[in-house]
C-alpha cells in the first residue's frame, strides 16, 4: 500500500486534519496494522514540501491545534496518474521465503525446519483469516479473501520448493 497516494486519495475527497486522515486510512486500509500517527505527519509534510498539498491555518480543537490539509492541482494530477496505472503483474523474483531457504542451504542449515515452520506460519494466519471471513463485513471478507490467496499461493511454493531442497542445495553450494 502506497501511504503517500492513498493519503491524497482521502484528500481529493475532502480537506481534512491529519488525525481524521489516520482514523479513515485505518478504518479502510489499515486492518492489522494501524498507520502511525508520526508516519501520517511525515507522510504530510513531505507532501507539503512537494507541493501536493497545502497546510492550512491551525484551527484549535480538541487537545492540540490542528492543521486542515488540502490536495493541490499537483497532488490530484500525480494521485489521477497513480490511480489509473495497473499494479505491477509480475510478483518479486525473489521473494524473502526464497532468500531464506537459499540462505539456509548456503550455510549448511536446514531449509527444510525453515520452510516447515513457515507452513505452520502461513496455516495459523489462514486459520484467523478464515475466522475474519465468517465474521467480518464485506470489506473485511474481501481483504480476508486477498491475503487467503496470497498464502495459499506461498503454501504452494513452499511444498514445491520442498520436494526441490536436494537439487537446490546442490546449485547454490557450487
Amino acid at each position: 500500500m502506497s501511504v503517500p497516494f492513498t493519503l491524497l486519495g482521502l484528500l481529493e475527497r475532502e480537506p481534512s486534519h491529519g488525525y481524521d486522515l489516520k482514523r479513515d486510512y485505518d478504518a479502510f486500509f489499515g486492518r492489522g496494522k494501524p498507520l502511525p500517527f508520526g508516519q501520517v505527519y511525515s507522510t504530510l509534510g513531505r507532501l507539503a514540501r512537494d507541493g501536493k498539498v497545502v497546510v492550512g491555518e491551525a484551527e484549535p480543537g480538541d487537545g492540540p491545534d490542528r492543521k486542515r490539509y488540502v490536495i493541490t492541482e499537483t497532488g490530484a494530477t500525480e494521485f489521477e496518474a497513480w490511480l489509473t496505472e495497473p499494479v505491477e503483474a509480475e510478483p518479486h523474483l525473489q521473494t524473502v521465503l526464497f532468500s531464506k531457504v537459499v540462505l539456509a542451504l548456503m550455510l549448511g542449515r536446514s531449509a527444510e525446519t525453515y520452510l516447515d515452520t513457515q507452513r505452520a506460519a502461513h496455516l495459523r494466519r489462514m486459520r484467523e483469516l478464515t475466522a475474519v471471513k465468517r465474521t467480518g463485513s464485506l470489506v473485511d471478507r474481501l481483504l480476508a479473501d486477498h491475503g487467503l490467496f496470497h498464502l495459499e499461493s506461498d503454501l504452494r511454493w513452499i511444498d514445491l520448493t520442498a520436494a526441490r531442497l536436494d537439487a537446490l542445495a546442490q546449485e547454490v553450494r557450487r
